[in-house]
């Protein structure tokens, strides 16, 4: 399996990233500079939280029109698994490979603490590991982590079953508490939690790392079923 990681002028997750993919997966990531435009062969695209150039404007609303971004449309057509953590959250909603927009936490304070979520789906590629309905601790770090979604895009959403991850105290006003959906084919997902802080007990918590090792058992069915 290979694995990218994106880096936008401003990310500051990045290497966070690159070490919880060699620390859970065993496997080496690329960093790969946002002027990019071909990710071919890869088989995981992390668009990681931090700060993208632009953010001044609009969470991701610059960072969306980075050449690489192009590629990971493509990729995502293609069935390429595509995680957008916290401001990477933000660039997939920009793009349009995920529905709704980010919004500022309701109270307008940056809010970094860590938060129990619950599982909604589990039939994902991402979260095959965890339990239906579990509740886990993944910490969050954001100032406009605030899911909006018109009433028709919210019940498109529910009836998909693209509603992934709900918090169980909702720190940020997002509607229906959502923490992270997914697209419809199930391959990308978006999420505001950082997955990648929580993949070692030292960090506080290790519910982070089965998200990472779901992804990689998938690939491996995946590629076996094929094969």
């Amino acid at each position: 399996m290979k694995v990218a990681v994106l880096v936008f002028p401003g990310s500051n997750c990045d290497m966070d990233c690159v070490h919880a993919v060699q620390d859970t997966m065993g496997l080496e990531a690329d960093r790969v500079w946002h002027t990019a435009t071909e990710l071919d062969g890869y088989d995981l695209i992390i668009v990681p939280g931090g700060f993208s150039y632009g953010d001044y404007l609009r969470c991701g609303a610059i960072a969306r029109f980075a050449p690489v971004m192009k590629a990971v449309e493509q990729a995502a057509r293609e069935g390429v698994y595509v995680l957008g953590i916290c401001n990477g959250f933000q660039i997939l909603t920009e793009a349009g490979l995920l529905p709704g927009t980010l919004r500022r936490n309701v109270g307008l304070q940056f809010r970094c603490h860590a938060a129990p979520i619950r599982v909604a789906r589990r039939d994902t590629p991402f979260t095959a590991e965890y339990g239906e309905g579990e509740v886990v601790n993944i910490p969050i770090a954001h100032g406009e982590g605030n899911y909006y979604c018109d009433e028709e895009t919210l019940r498109r959403l529910k009836a998909r079953g693209q509603i992934v991850f709900t918090y169980e105290d909702n720190p940020n006003g997002s509607v229906e508490d959502i923490a992270g959906i997914c697209n419809e084919a199930g391959n990308v997902l978006g999420m505001m939690p950082h997955p990648e802080r929580a993949v070692s007990a030292w960090l506080g918590s290790e519910d982070g790392s089965r998200m990472f090792t779901s992804i990689l058992n998938a690939w491996r069915e995946k590629h076996a079923v094929n094969a």
